[in-house]
């Protein structure tokens, strides 16, 4: 595991791009899998999809490959799996997410994502649990991700690079889930800081400017995946009311819980998904 002090992405001089090369070496060298098709970040609730997507070639730990750090949340399983679907697709499990909240800086938090694209994949599936701000969705319930709102104050592009995010989760993407789940609702996800959730004003604030989704993650993620001319598709899977719309305190366990109820359903659904693509 990389210290913090020498983190390839922490030093003045450090060249993101590169480290998500020589990230993406590691990966072929490790798994013997030279090139992925799709990648796919596990958020909480969505761990078991790993297991139903197709046949495990290699599953290695993130801290083996170079700018990849423990995960620091409970839910989040620290590995990466090299799978090759029914079809013959390379799909890259990321099960090593950095968040925003953990301090390290956007270059870690989007350093996933970058990798993933150096190892050839065009399609970057996000997925995440997260609070819901419409009173007709329920606990467990799985959504597609439209749009997002960055309340972060923070960006993954660095000095002038300019990059187009119209469309940013694809239509395309959206409506092949949709495909193989009619039912599937859709919002926009807003992503603050965290670690602390959200208040009751703050999402009603949220609500106000056009969100549906409150979370913590993957905004940042899914604007690093555009620059590097990936397309995207984002699930959450509400775990809760916000806080304001479910009258009852919010908690991390109440977050775990509900993902491991939904998870065998929202799981199964993932991966028809992921062979879809």
């Amino acid at each position: 595991m990389q210290d913090t002090l020498t983190h390839p992405l922490d030093a003045p001089d450090a060249k993101p791009f590169e480290v998500a090369a020589q990230a993406a070496e590691d990966i072929a060298r490790l798994t013997g899998v030279d090139h992925h098709d799709i990648a796919l970040t596990l958020g909480s609730g969505w761990g078991k999809a790993a297991e139903l997507i197709g046949e495990t070639v290699a599953t290695i730990p993130a801290t083996e490959v170079t700018g990849f750090s423990k995960p620091a949340l409970e839910g989040h399983v620290g590995t990466l799996r090299s799978i090759r679907t029914a079809s013959g697709k390379n799909v890259l499990v990321i099960g090593a997410r950095t968040h925003y909240y953990e301090g390290h800086g956007v270059r870690r938090v989007v350093h996933s994502v970058r990798t993933a694209a150096a190892t050839g994949a065009k399609i970057m599936v996000l997925t995440n649990g997260a609070g819901g701000v419409r009173e007709t969705w329920k606990p467990g319930q799985p959504v597609l991700i439209s749009d997002h709102i960055n309340l972060t104050a923070d960006s993954p592009l660095e000095g002038a690079t300019f990059i187009d995010l119209t469309d940013l989760y694809a239509k395309r993407l959206r409506d092949i889930a949709r495909s193989i789940d009619p039912t599937l609702d859709e919002g926009v996800y807003t992503q603050f800081r965290g670690p602390h959730y959200e208040t009751p004003a703050e999402v009603q604030m949220a609500k106000t400017i056009g969100g549906h989704i409150v979370g913590m993650s993957t905004a940042l993620e899914a604007i690093a995946a555009r620059e590097a001319g990936m397309e995207i598709l984002g699930f959450s899977l509400i775990t809760n009311l916000a806080a304001g719309i479910q009258k009852t305190p919010l908690s991390h366990a109440e977050v775990i819980e509900a993902g491991q109820q939904a998870e065998p359903v929202i799981s199964a659904l993932l991966a028809r998904v992921i062979e879809a693509l």
